[in-house]
C-alpha cells in the first residue's frame, strides 16, 4: 500500500471523530449508576435518548417552552410500571440528564482524541442542548435542541413520513446560519419534491374520502386525519413565514456589505433562495387551502352521503320489527327503539262544529250493537307460496328434533344449532320462520298432536303436531341467550319428551 492510498484513508479524520463526539454524552449517561425505589438499577443511557427525543417534539411543535418539570413529568409517564420513582425523583434524574447535555458551567462539551491525519491532538467542541429563554417570575430555565443536538437525532434514525418536510426546514435554517447557500439551495430543491408528493397525497385522500366512507367510524377516522394534516401544515407554513423573514434579513445585510467579491456572490445565491424559497412557500400555501376544503366540503359531502345511503337502505320491517320480535328486550329498550317512529302526541278536544254532525236518536236504554274485533285480512290476500315453504320448513325441523330427541330423550336448542352448522344447513339460520317454529312449540308447551286450531289447519301446524304422535313435547326455557348472528337472538331452550297420554 503505498504513502498515496494511507493518506486518502485518514483524510476527513477530524470530520468522522467530530461524529463519533456526538454520542459521547449517550456513553457517559451509560457509565453512570442509578437505582430505583426498589434498588433496580435504571438506564440512564435509554432515558438519555428519550430526552433527546422529547426536545426533538418539541423543536417540531414549535414550542419553545420546555423546562426540567415538563421533561420530568414525560419520563415520569414513560417509566411508569417499569420502575417505582416518585415525581419529584424524576424531576432529579431529568436535571442530572440535562447536565451531561448541557454542562453547569454553560460551555461546549469538550472531546479530545488523536487527529491522525494532521498528528497532533484534536478537540471537538459540542453542543447538545442550549438555554432558550428565562423566566424570572418563576424562576423557570427552559432549554431547547442545538445544531448538535439535531444532528445527534438525524444519526439514530431516517425520518420520513409527515415530519419530513418539518425536518427540511429545520436543516436549511442551519445552513442558512452557517452562511451554506449553495446547501441551502438544494435543501429548497428537496423541499419542492416533498411538497409535490404532499399533493399527489393530497389528491389521493381526496378521492379515498369520497369513496371509502361508509360508515360513521371511517368518518370520524378520516376526520382526525383531516385535523392532523391541517395542524401539521399550519406548523410548516409558520416555519415558512420565519424562513422568509430570515431570508430578509440577510438579504438586507449583504446588501449593505457587498464590497467584496465573496459578498457579492454570496447577496446573489441569496437572491436565487428568496426567490427559490417564495415558490415552495406558495405551493405549500395551496396544500394549506386544499386542507381546508377538504376539511369543510369533501367531509360534509360524505356525511349527506352517509346520511341519504342510511335512508336508502333502512327497512322497517328487518331492522325494527323482526329486531324487536326476534330479540328478547326489555320494556324500557322497547320504548326506546319504538319512540323515533311514533307520531307526535294528539290531545283530544272539543269543537263547536260537532254540533252540526250526525247525532244519535237512539231512546234511554237502547244500545247499538257493535262488533268489538280486529279486522283480518281476506283470503286470498294470503301468500300461499310463503305458506308452502314455511310448512315444508316446519316438517324438516320436527324430523330432525325428533330425531335426536330419540337418540338422547333431552336436548337444549343451543347444542341443536351447533348440529345445524356443522351439518351444512346454515341456510336455515337466515330465515325468520326458523325462530318462528321455536316460539310457537315454546308457546304451546306442553306439544301433542291437537296442539293446533281449526284455523291453523292452512298454516301448517296440524302436519307439523300430528308427527308427535301420541308423545308429547315439553319445552322449558333454559339459561343464557343464543346470539346467532348479529339479527337473530334467541333464548336457549330444553327440550325432552314428557309421559305419553291416549285417548286425548
Amino acid at each position: 500500500m503505498d504513502h498515496y492510498e494511507l493518506d486518502n484513508m485518514i483524510s476527513d479524520f477530524h470530520e468522522r471523530m467530530s461524529r463519533i463526539a456526538l454520542f459521547d454524552p449517550l456513553f457517559e449517561l451509560q457509565r453512570k449508576k442509578q437505582t430505583d425505589a426498589e434498588g433496580q438499577s435504571i438506564d440512564l443511557m435509554e432515558l438519555g435518548m428519550l430526552t433527546l427525543l422529547f426536545f426533538f417534539e418539541q423543536k417540531l411543535m414549535r414550542n419553545n417552552k420546555a423546562s426540567v418539570k415538563e421533561l420530568a413529568i414525560y419520563l415520569f409517564k414513560i417509566i411508569d410500571g417499569k420502575h417505582r420513582i416518585e415525581l419529584a425523583d424524576c424531576e432529579e434524574l431529568a436535571r442530572s440528564i440535562i447536565q451531561v447535555f448541557r454542562p453547569a458551567s454553560g460551555k461546549k462539551r469538550e472531546f479530545s482524541f488523536y487527529n491522525w491525519e494532521a498528528r497532533e491532538r484534536g478537540t471537538v467542541y459540542t453542543s447538545i442542548l442550549r438555554a432558550n429563554a428565562f423566566d424570572s417570575k418563576t424562576n423557570t430555565q427552559y432549554y431547547a435542541l442545538d445544531e448538535d443536538g439535531l444532528e445527534l437525532v438525524f444519526a439514530t434514525k431516517e425520518f420520513y413520513s409527515e415530519f419530513q418536510l418539518s425536518i427540511h426546514q429545520l436543516v436549511l435554517r442551519k445552513q442558512l446560519e452557517k452562511g451554506e447557500f449553495q446547501g441551502a439551495l438544494r435543501q429548497i430543491n428537496e423541499m419542492r419534491v416533498e411538497v409535490e408528493s404532499l399533493q399527489e397525497r393530497m389528491i389521493k385522500l381526496e378521492h379515498e374520502i369520497k369513496r371509502s366512507i361508509v360508515s360513521e367510524e371511517t368518518l370520524k377516522r378520516y376526520s382526525n386525519l383531516l385535523e392532523d394534516i391541517y395542524t401539521r401544515l399550519q406548523r410548516e407554513n409558520e416555519e415558512f413565514d420565519e424562513l422568509r423573514q430570515f431570508v430578509n434579513e440577510t438579504r438586507m445585510r449583504l446588501y449593505t456589505d457587498n464590497s467584496l467579491e465573496k459578498q457579492q456572490r454570496a447577496y446573489e445565491y441569496i437572491l436565487r433562495i428568496a426567490s427559490e424559497l417564495e415558490m415552495v412557500h406558495s405551493d405549500h400555501s395551496g396544500l394549506l387551502k386544499q386542507s381546508m376544503d377538504l376539511k369543510n366540503q369533501a367531509l360534509s359531502s360524505a356525511k349527506e352521503s352517509l346520511y341519504y345511503t342510511g335512508l336508502s337502505s333502512f327497512n322497517f320491517d328487518q331492522d325494527i320489527s323482526n329486531y324487536i320480535m326476534g330479540t328478547p328486550l326489555p320494556l324500557q329498550s322497547l320504548k326506546g327503539i319504538v319512540s323515533p317512529f311514533i307520531g307526535l302526541e294528539q290531545t283530544k278536544s272539543w269543537s263547536p262544529l260537532t254540533v252540526f254532525g250526525e247525532q244519535s236518536i237512539n231512546g234511554a236504554g237502547e244500545h247499538e250493537a257493535r262488533d268489538e274485533v280486529f279486522l283480518e285480512a281476506a283470503g286470498d290476500a294470503r301468500d300461499i307460496g310463503f305458506m308452502r315453504k314455511r310448512r315444508a320448513l316446519f316438517v324438516e325441523v320436527m324430523e330432525l328434533l325428533i330425531q335426536e330427541l330419540d337418540q338422547h330423550t333431552q336436548i337444549e336448542l343451543l347444542q341443536l344449532l351447533e348440529w345445524i352448522k356443522l351439518n351444512n344447513e346454515r341456510e336455515w339460520l337466515a330465515l325468520r320462520s326458523f325462530y318462528d317454529f321455536w316460539l310457537i312449540i315454546h308457546q304451546r308447551s306442553p306439544v301433542r298432536a291437537l296442539s293446533y286450531d281449526q284455523n291453523e289447519e292452512d298454516s301448517g301446524l296440524e302436519e307439523v303436531f300430528n308427527m308427535l304422535g301420541n308423545r308429547v313435547l315439553l319445552v322449558q326455557e333454559a339459561s343464557g341467550i343464543i346470539k346467532v348472528d348479529a339479527r337473530y337472538h334467541i333464548q336457549n331452550m330444553k327440550l325432552t319428551w314428557g309421559e305419553e297420554q291416549d285417548g286425548l
